[in-house]
């Protein structure tokens, strides 16, 4: 067992990457409860989260063309299990260290209005430094652009946070560009939900079985990428 809280953290790290992770961070939520975003009453006492990435098959993701593919599909359900199976195990190890703990679906809908569940991911994600949000609405890496999935994990372990990342799409509008839904604008305040919400619908009734598209996340690949 580690002697620190820098040490908890560390390990944390280390378990979420040797179980697939492709990004780890902690997010201070406490600041949740002072923004437009509040913290669900089912996280009450809880001051951190662990927010962990997992990076989609680039190789799937240009199968998409102008809809979402079966096997685009089944990787997100795959990926979404695995982020499941690496936040149930980081909850697991807070739990036996004597810290209460909470692992966040990667992707159940409690809100099918605006198709949000109990908190946002990628808020979290943000907080934790992991990356910003971008005007498709998603979280937006350095690294990988918005092609991640994501998992959280609240907690009331008083881990180190990181530093919550700042940023902007700049001059890039990939995403804008290719959206069938025209519902990206020029900023992430701009972006029509239910114009997305729509074209979700549309595609899953078409045999994809499940909310998803992915053609704006096909584009965005990392702001190294994206000129």
């Amino acid at each position: 067992m580690p002697d620190s809280l820098s040490g908890f953290k560390d390990y944390l790290k280390r378990v979420a990457f040797e179980s697939g992770a492709t990004l780890f961070g902690i997010a201070d939520i406490n600041v949740l409860s002072n923004g437009k975003e509040q913290i669900p009453k089912l996280f009450t006492g809880y001051n951190r989260a662990v927010s962990i990435a997992f990076r989609l098959s680039a190789g799937i993701l240009s199968t998409i063309t102008d809809s979402p593919t079966k096997i685009y599909a089944h990787h997100y359900k795959q990926v979404n299990y695995l982020l499941d199976r690496i936040a149930l195990r980081i909850a697991g190890i807070l739990q036996f260290w004597g810290y209460n703990s909470i692992p966040l679906p990667a992707s159940q809908i409690t809100d099918w209005d605006n198709i949000t569940g109990n908190v946002s991911h990628k808020t979290i994600a943000q907080l934790a430094g992991l990356g910003f949000i971008g005007r498709n609405h998603l979280l937006i890496t350095s690294q990988y652009g918005a092609q991640i999935r994501l998992v959280s994990v609240a907690t009331d372990c008083p881990l180190p946070p990181d530093n919550p990342t700042t940023g902007e799409c700049g001059k890039c509008f990939k995403c804008v560009k290719i959206c069938p839904a025209e519902a990206i604008g020029k900023s992430h305040e701009k972006f029509n939900l239910e114009k997305c919400r729509e074209m979700l619908k549309t595609f899953a009734k078409k045999g994809i079985g499940q909310y998803i598209c992915g053609i704006c996340v096909k584009v965005c690949s990392g702001m190294n990428n994206n000129s």
